[in-house]
């Protein structure tokens, strides 16, 4: 226990040192993050009404920001499963990297969900009246916090290891990987059956939401890693191989493709049976009776992605520029398709024809930036940390680096 305590006040120690562009972007964050905390105390003294949420639109950025982060944390599988099933050794010292992304992203899934909530001490009801299995809520209870808890057990269990100088034992943590493989599939597929289970909303009553949420989830996901091993491997002394960068890069490249083929399939499907139930997706692309806020955001995410999509197939995106470049295009168009694009237009018109479009306000602006503020800073601590600790750099006293299994 007292070896334990040392490592977490040597990790707390870590965190606060680095060069003055380490200072510098956490700073931001800090005060991006605190901004957003004010923004939510409105929120929680006035209400709802701070928000642009109605009672015709009740879900709106908070929501979309939650379907989007559900997906980018299945990126640890996206990892895992080519190191652990496949024995890709070129991905085998990145995969830690995607487990930590993991835990900060899903922190920010249940924060988000918890700022949705007009009154967040009522969340306790989930516990005391688990209607299981019968809510698909509490099946997205289970399926985000099992989740959190497999990829905290499994980042700390290899770091702790590397810090006392130890080889893990497989036994500790390779079973704990598949359970993850298997799990990260289902936190977002359970997420998609929460809104195909709805029947009051035609818009997302598709058979077809689940796979494409995990196509567009190992698309973004993916694409944020490879950004980030990027900064990784530039301000520290861990060195990621392009090879892993490429490897990654063929994961994008067919994950974008599926993404595309289906949401081709639900724009025929949609407007060639042209029923009454194309309202939503009408207004979503053209409009409906003058009402188009989205349309601009939608096809702005639709050329994204079929950009990304164009570099990824060309061979000049085995450079790392225009790779780059198709990842920041595929993570910002999803988070548009995947985000408002999918969560607003459901209420729009509603079951009673009224048509209410949504526009959210400064203060739920600030409370969404402040929560992928902390996210942000959350990760870029548990990588400043595991580094350094995994390198063999930090250990405890009297122990010697060992080469761990991570």
């Amino acid at each position: 226990m007292r070896r334990y305590l040392h490592f977490l006040w040597a990790c707390f120690r870590l965190s606060f040192v680095g060069d003055w562009r380490y200072h510098a972007w956490m700073t931001v964050l800090t005060v991006i993050a605190l901004t957003g905390l004010y923004a939510y105390c409105q929120q929680l003294v006035h209400g709802l009404q701070t928000t642009g949420m109605t009672d015709q639109v009740s879900w709106g950025a908070y929501i979309a920001n939650f379907t989007y982060l559900v997906g980018l944390a299945a990126a640890a599988a996206m990892l895992v499963i080519p190191v652990y099933v496949y024995r890709n050794l070129q991905l085998h010292d990145v995969v830690i990297f995607g487990e930590l992304l993991a835990v900060s992203v899903i922190v920010m899934c249940l924060l988000f969900v918890n700022v949705d909530l007009g009154r967040p001490d009522r969340f306790m009801h989930l516990f005391w009246r688990f209607n299981f299995p019968l809510s698909m809520l509490t099946w997205d209870v289970i399926a985000l916090n099992g989740y959190l808890l497999l990829n905290l057990h499994i980042c700390g269990y290899l770091i702790y290891s590397a810090y006392c100088g130890r080889t893990p034992s497989k036994a500790f943590y390779i079973p704990f990987v598949f359970i993850a493989i298997v799990w990260a599939v289902s936190i977002h597929t359970v997420t998609a059956f929460l809104y195909v289970g709805l029947g009051g909303r035609p818009f997302w009553n598709s058979a077809i939401i689940a796979p494409r949420f995990l196509a567009s989830a190992f698309a973004a996901g993916p694409s944020f890693i490879i950004l980030t091993l990027q900064i990784v491997r530039r301000f520290t002394a861990h060195y990621v191989a392009d090879d892993a960068l490429l490897t990654l890069r063929r994961i994008v490249q067919v994950a974008m493709i599926m993404n595309i083929f289906l949401l081709g399939c639900e724009l025929f499907v949609e407007f060639y049976t042209d029923t009454a139930h194309v309202a939503s997706a009408r207004y979503l692309y053209f409009g409906l009776h003058g009402r188009h806020a989205l349309v601009p955001w939608i096809w702005t995410a639709v050329l994204f992605d079929l950009l990304a999509l164009a570099l990824l197939v060309l061979p000049a995106s085995r450079g790392l520029p225009a790779l780059n470049l198709a990842c920041v295009l595929s993570i910002v168009g999803i988070w548009i398709e995947k985000g408002m694009g999918l969560i607003v237009p459901a209420f729009i018109p509603t079951p009673l024809g009224e048509i209410v479009e949504y526009q959210p306000t400064v203060n739920e602006i600030l409370v969404c930036f402040g929560i992928w503020a902390f996210g942000l800073l959350l990760y870029t601590v548990f990588v400043r940390v595991s580094v350094p600790v995994l390198a063999g750099e930090i250990t405890a006293p009297g122990a010697r680096p060992a080469a761990g299994a991570h």
